[in-house]
């Protein structure tokens, strides 16, 4: 299964990416920002989705709001 970013970039398991447009968060007042890299992302069974850590919370994080870092 291939899994690419929103620049049709290859992703695989430890990668870093970057959100590329401000995300809301179900209870977070504040959300994931626009730039926040997230590091050593892990790859699910949807090939539009990774999972990775934004600030110590596990966030599942579709394709299209990421890029390559």
């Amino acid at each position: 299964m291939e899994v690419r970013d929103s620049n049709g970039t290859l992703l695989s398991e430890g990668d870093s990416v970057i959100i590329i447009k401000s995300l809301p968060v179900k209870g977070s007042p504040k959300g994931i920002k626009q730039g926040t890299v997230v590091k050593n992302i892990r790859l699910t069974d949807s090939e539009q989705e990774i999972e990775g850590k934004v600030d110590k919370m596990m966030m599942v994080l579709k394709t299209m709001f990421v890029k390559k870092a």
